[in-house]
């Protein structure tokens, strides 16, 4: 009997450890600050629009 109630406890608290390490990592991911490349010129559409200028 003091067997069920050991292994009981031990994967309570394993459950514990694994929901708490979830908790964390998510609010470790959401307050993540992403951040975002400016687009690159884009060299075409400039050399249509100074053709389209010099008509």
């Amino acid at each position: 009997m003091a067997t069920y109630i050991t292994v009981g406890i031990a994967s309570i608290i394993v459950v514990g450890l694994v929901v708490l390490l979830s908790l964390t990592t998510l609010s470790k991911g959401y307050s993540y600050k992403h951040s975002v490349d400016p687009l690159p010129e884009d060299d075409k559409e400039d050399d249509k629009e100074e053709d389209r200028k010099n008509q």
